[in-house]
């Protein structure tokens, strides 16, 4: 997450010493209960998939849009948000991006089907889009000096890390003793806290001179990011050449070279295309992309292995992802003193590794072993491979640019590492539903041991809902017969999920170590203006 440069610079701010700390106190306290509140929701639903497919219903792919809305917004909003921050004030940001969350729980909660659920998830994600880089911000301009600002932000990101590491925890314990819903209550009356605390202790600040909102840039991205979104996770369900999905990628592509048009051409773009000009940057900036889609790609193959093909329930799946989730907390002290006496791409390209070997380890899994020491041993892997590997990866790419460049790269790669999130659920998605869907047809038409209306059944049911609607057909129904051969199709699909984000943990290793090799002083790249540093 990026320090919004124009703050740290010119933020306005005309207090006292004496009244500087005690705002700074308060505007702590706001920015990191914003920050775990933001995190709380973003990862909350990893727990609940097998409860919304009980209870909700869904076909298809409507259960990767449930964690696909919410993660949209925030990569495609986030650097737009932060210009709103220093144009309007980061404390009515941090207010309204709250309340915004706060009503899209709501609506989530109170959700009679997978749209309006979808809805409510993505108004959640444009409070998160608006909390998450703004309450960093007003936390960072605070701070009189270098040490105290590292300190600062470094608690900043162990609130982060305990949102990520509690809300399996409030997922597994609402939905065990009550109901999913009850999830995102629980998270609504935290987003209304914070948006409280927000109002009554944050320091309002802002940076207004020489920002400027990139419309073009950011209608574009959104566009392009949408399409391609769509395409992808309504591939499987409605066919690759099916003319909903051909036209979306069609207009992503175009929207992406519009996008790139209006970035050379802003006076304040929201991306800064010429950083990617440097060599060893933009191999940093695939890395960061690729490796973060691996990494909640195979958490998200974990959610559907557990939940809606293996019917394990909310606690079980809770316990599995905090052995996951908590490294990051877990570990920051020690990757801070690795990198202070090793390189960072080793650092980097070691997570990486780990990740990888998880992955693998996971993909080997049999789709019957529902042991939770099985399925925890390779996540405890792919955890402490995340925990090493984001704490790292802004330090890899930062260190690729000179100096000048620092803030520039950072704020680039916030953005990079967003995209890897929502692309992961989304490709992982598709890739295991499609190989599914694609082996369950097949193993239907030769199976000799069902039925002909038990056949027909089960292809019926198959047609409007996939594997995952037949594993879950109940028990003595025509359909049901089928689910053992659903239940082994779903298996090697999210087996070969696993696979995928395993090669790809692997690429973003040997290129970490392989191919960052230091700072791109002679770079093109080096002769960008130079902008202060972020974070």
């Amino acid at each position: 997450m990026s320090v919004s440069p124009t703050a740290t610079a010119h933020d306005r701010d005309s207090s006292g010493k004496g009244t500087r700390t005690r705002s700074l106190l308060g505007t702590l306290i706001a920015g990191c209960l914003a920050v775990y509140v933001a995190q709380l929701g973003t990862a909350i639903p990893a727990t609940l998939n097998g409860l919304f497919q009980s209870d909700l219903h869904p076909l298809g792919s409507q259960l990767t849009w449930i964690t696909a809305a919410f993660l949209l917004p925030i990569c495609v909003l986030e650097l737009t948000f932060g210009v709103l921050g220093d144009l309007f004030g980061r404390r009515r940001l941090l207010v309204g991006g709250a309340v915004v969350l706060a009503a899209g729980e709501v609506v989530a909660a109170s959700a009679p089907g997978v749209y309006v659920l979808c809805i409510g998830q993505a108004l959640s994600g444009i409070g998160a889009a608006a909390v998450i880089p703004t309450s960093l911000t007003a936390i960072a301009v605070r701070t009189d000096s270098t040490p105290q600002r590292a300190r600062i932000i470094a608690i900043w990101v162990t609130s982060l890390a305990v949102g990520n590491t509690t809300a399996p925890l409030l997922g597994g314990i609402t939905a065990n003793f009550g109901s999913w819903r009850w999830s995102f209550i629980v998270v609504a009356a935290l987003a209304v806290l914070s948006a409280l605390v927000s109002a009554l202790f944050c320091a309002e600040s802002n940076a207004p001179e020489h920002r400027k909102l990139d419309v073009r840039g950011q209608i574009t991205v959104a566009v392009a990011l949408v399409a391609l979104l769509y395409a992808v996770v309504q591939g499987p369900a409605d066919g690759w050449g099916s003319p909903a999905v051909v036209v979306a990628f069609v207009i992503a592509a175009v929207f992406l070279v519009l996008f790139v048009r209006a970035e050379r051409t802003a006076t304040a773009p929201l991306l800064r295309l010429d950083i990617f000009r440097n060599r060893s940057f933009a191999i940093a900036a695939i890395v960061a992309v690729v490796g973060m889609f691996a990494f909640l790609g195979a958490g998200y193959a974990t959610s559907m292995r557990m939940g809606p093909v293996q019917h394990q329930g909310p606690m079980r799946i809770a316990v599995a992802f905090l052995v996951s989730n908590c490294w990051v907390a877990v570990l920051t002290p020690l990757t801070e003193r690795m990198l202070t006496r090793l390189a960072p791409r080793w650092v980097l390209g070691f997570g990486f590794a780990l990740i990888s070997a998880g992955s693998f380890w996971a993909a080997a899994l049999p789709i019957e072993d529902t042991s939770l020491v099985s399925i925890t041993l390779p996540l405890g892997l792919i955890g402490i491979g995340f925990g090493f590997a984001a704490s790292s990866i802004t330090a890899t790419a930062v260190n690729t640019v000179p100096v000048h460049l620092a803030g520039m790269a950072s704020a680039t790669t916030s953005l990079l590492r967003d995209l890897g999130f929502a692309l992961g659920p989304a490709v992982v998605g598709a890739i295991a539903l499609s190989r599914a869907d694609s082996l369950f047809q097949t193993g239907l038409a030769h199976a000799t041991d069902l039925s002909p209306e038990a056949q027909a059944a089960a292809g019926q049911v198959a047609a409007s809902g996939g594997p995952l609607a037949v594993n879950s057909a109940p028990a003595g129904s025509p359909p049901a017969q089928a689910a053992d051969l659903a239940l082994q199709s779903l298996g090697s699909g999210y087996a070969t999920g696993y696979a995928v984000c395993g090669i790809a943990a692997l690429l973003c290793c040997l290129l970490a170590i392989g191919a960052l090799r230091g700072k791109g002083q002679d770079d093109e790249a080096t002769s960008v203006p130079a902008e202060p540093v972020a974070v």
